[in-house]
């Protein structure tokens, strides 16, 4: 077109009905980057009443928040930011949504195919930018005046369709457009904004086990000593009832995650196991115990302690049953993958009638598990009313944070340190609470900024280390109108390599542990974010309900000494193995 005015009302156009139809697939929540190129997909999200639009300087952070997004709402989130550079920065975020099976829409501006390679300012190959790490790649054609409402509309759905299935994850839209990028004027300001067309429909099977696969899992199980350990993962509803059922059919024991949300909330939970990484180390007799088949459900376990125990059962039948086409299977020990539904093939196991274990082989690991408790009990007994920074010990911390927060709450854990305790500290209990945490990548990236995302969704607490905290305090600039409460466990530096061979390292402290010298409530208040610093597990419990009580964000620092923690931590599971089962 040659009229510069119809280009830019042409872009506007074009961006609404893509808009337009992403709302009807169902899209609702968008994290935009401000920048130009962008501009007329910016205005266009901003113009749909059906989408909230979110706006975060840093399109790292802002990356990281979408995802956080999506984990909470179980939905897509879109991301939006202009041409050069600025998509790369969503690198790390769409490589945990990558691993992490989290749908994702990407949407970069970018220059016209005519400026690409003549040395224009902003200007970068952004074809197929992210590799294989997104589920699909789409660039369609500079927008036209006879352009195709039908193909936009039905891009979008498609673009939604396979963020979600068969394998949820990132799609990107690379969107050219020509300048100018708006109309001017009155026309920019009455353009109208159409109404949604209507949604096109699709729909994504359940899969469901097949019959021969189940027949032969129980043949196998029935009768026999055997264990079903479920990691993380974003189980299907219903999934905790189902799992529970079946081991109360085949009274086997569950190793459950803190991530597999099955420790807390009103279903079955007489057969979970939540202390083996006390009872599985090598002073317990339970350490030596070999199943007969294992029933794996989930992300393969985060701890080394119940890795080395898979690894050493490994000659038991296992069975590994994932929802998508992923082999969880790091150890190569799986001698079964059935690729269903996970709450849907424990039906079916269920409906086959399998029968129970010998009767001391559950009970067993129930009197393990009692006995583990009872120590974790008595530490925070110890620590409960200490006054002494000293006292301060993960293991009765996160106990203590648990259990201040209201039933629901949704808590986003740290990668290193801080998930590992999560998982071996956290117990069970009846009240619901939601665990998030980023283990496709593990990264420390971005941390603070996934919470920011699960917050949009309703209150947040967010466990992380020093190191984890300071590498996103960028994320803490955006925290207006969220509750969010972040502890941050400042044991001085890296502290999980005081359990790695570099610890004995004459570098250990320069390269490894890099302890920092931040003042990280000096800092959040900066933010306009409330910061406090606790020195006991009583200050400890009434900052957080401080916090609660008055919303909006604030961080919570808790030195650790990190020495007297590890002797702290060598104490506890030296009582836990030694307990008598």
């Amino acid at each position: 077109m040659s009229d510069a005015a119809d280009i830019g009302l042409l872009n506007l156009r074009w961006a609404q009905t893509l808009v337009d139809a992403l709302a009807a697939a169902g899209l609702r929540d968008v994290v935009l980057s401000p920048g130009s190129r962008s501009s007329p997909l910016a205005l266009a999200f901003l113009r749909q009443p059906a989408i909230r639009c979110q706006v975060i300087l840093d399109e790292r952070s802002a990356a990281f928040c979408a995802l956080g997004m999506a984990k909470a709402t179980r939905q897509p989130a879109a991301l939006l930011c202009t041409s050069g550079s600025a998509p790369t920065n969503w690198f790390p975020a769409l490589i945990e949504a990558d691993l992490g099976a989290v749908p994702l829409l990407l949407l970069s501006a970018d220059r016209p195919p005519e400026l690409l390679g003549w040395g224009a300012n902003q200007t970068i190959d952004q074809q197929r930018l992210f590799g294989n790490h997104v589920r699909a790649f789409s660039a369609p054609p500079l927008p036209a005046s006879a352009f195709s409402t039908a193909y936009l509309q039905r891009l979008a759905a498609r673009a939604i369709a396979d963020s979600r299935w068969p394998l949820p994850g990132p799609v990107h839209l690379n969107l050219a457009f020509r300048e100018p990028l708006l109309p001017a004027g009155d026309l920019l300001a009455t353009h109208a904004v159409a109404a949604c067309p209507a949604a096109i429909s699709v729909a994504a099977p359940l899969l469901l086990p097949e019959p021969q696969a189940i027949a032969d899992t129980l043949a196998e199980i029935s009768a026999r000593p055997g264990l079903i350990v479920c990691g993380g993962a974003d189980y299907p509803p219903g999934f905790a009832d189902a799992v529970s059922a079946l081991a109360a059919q085949l009274d086997c024991p569950i190793f459950a995650e803190a991530l597999s949300n099955l420790r807390f909330g009103a279903h079955d939970r007489s057969r979970l196991c939540v202390r083996y990484e006390g009872f599985l180390r090598p002073a317990s007799s339970l350490a030596a115990a070999r199943p007969a088949w294992l029933l794996r459900f989930g992300a393969f376990p985060l701890t080394r302690r119940l890795q080395d125990w898979l690894r050493a059962a490994a000659p038991a039948v296992q069975v590994v049953i994932t929802a998508d086409s992923r082999w969880p299977d790091p150890q190569h020990a799986a001698s079964r993958l059935i690729q269903a539904d996970p709450a849907q093939t424990c039906r079916a196991l269920l409906a086959g009638g399998g029968k129970p274990a010998p009767a001391d082989w559950r009970a067993s690991f129930a009197q393990a598990e009692g006995a583990a408790e009872a120590v974790a009990s008595a530490a925070f007994e110890v620590c409960a009313h200490a006054a002494e920074t000293s006292k301060i010990f993960e293991g009765t911390l996160i106990p203590a944070l648990l259990e201040s927060l209201p039933a629901g709450h949704r808590v986003f854990c740290g990668n290193s340190l801080a998930i590992r305790d999560l998982d071996a500290f956290s117990g069970s209990g009846d009240k619901p609470l939601r665990f998030f945490a980023n283990r496709g990548a593990s990264g420390i990236d971005g941390n603070l900024s996934t919470a920011l995302g699960i917050a949009s969704d309703g209150p947040c607490v967010a466990l992380v280390g020093d190191l984890t905290a300071q590498h996103d305090l960028g994320a803490l600039a955006a925290t207006g109108g969220r509750d969010m409460v972040v502890v941050v466990l400042n044991n001085g530096g890296g502290g999980i390599f005081d359990y790695l061979p570099v610890a004995a390292l004459p570098e250990f402290e320069r390269a490894w542990l890099t302890p920092q010298s931040i003042d990280l409530v000096a800092a959040a208040q900066s933010f306009g974010v409330v910061g406090e610093r606790v020195r006991s597990l009583v200050e400890f419990r009434v900052s957080v309900e401080r916090a609660l009580r008055r919303g909006g964000a604030t961080l919570i620092e808790v030195p650790i000494d990190r020495q007297a923690s590890v002797a702290r931590r060598r104490e506890f599971w030296q009582r836990g193995a030694a307990a008598p089962v």
